[in-house]
């Protein structure tokens, strides 16, 4: 009996190329789940969630006709949905809401300007600072919530029941 027959099955009964297409795949599975390397494979990034993360978030001209049951709202620790770069990242909860002053710019006679406390009553625009803490890892490459990087710029967008807002994160500490 040959080893090869006419048609490429191997004693007549494989295709080589069956064999070839199931040891690539063979090949790929053990690179994937037994030899990911010192860091992990990719679905193992996000499992050990033993980290504090504190950030710092900076929202800017938020449109809110009642500004002050907003920021009682957030006051009372709420927990609220966080979405990172279009994708849900999981719950944090707001440790305290602060409102920030607004200022314009108001040019002086000698050509400087001074930067002025606002003097229009209610605006309905809110700028405002929050500090949110939640479950997370520190790594090499900065902080993880719910397998995605946060950094200082990352832009987080809040959703809540009665709001959805973006604000950007300022801050990202550990929390001992």
């Amino acid at each position: 009996m040959k080893i090869l027959d006419s048609k490429g099955r191997l004693f007549g009964k494989v295709n080589i190329l069956d064999l070839g297409a199931i040891a690539v795949i063979i090949l790929v599975l053990i690179g994937i789940f037994i030899v990911p390397g010192p860091q992990g494979s990719i679905a193992q990034v996000g499992s050990s969630t033993t980290d504090t993360i504190e950030l710092n978030l900076l929202v800017r001209g938020l449109s809110v006709k009642d500004p002050d049951a907003l920021l009682s709202e957030f006051n009372q620790k709420a927990n609220v949905n966080i979405i990172v770069r279009n994708e849900p990242a999981g719950q944090l909860t707001v440790e305290s809401a602060e409102r920030l002053k607004n200022y314009v710019i108001v040019p002086q006679p000698d050509g400087s300007v001074k930067a002025l406390l606002d003097p229009r009553p209610e605006t309905f625009s809110l700028d405002m600072m929050l500090l949110m803490t939640g479950k997370g890892k520190v790594t090499n490459d900065g902080a993880v919530l719910a397998n995605q990087k946060i950094k200082i710029g990352t832009v987080l967008e809040l959703d809540g029941t009665n709001y959805n807002f973006r604000g950007s994160v300022i801050g990202v500490n550990k929390r001992s």
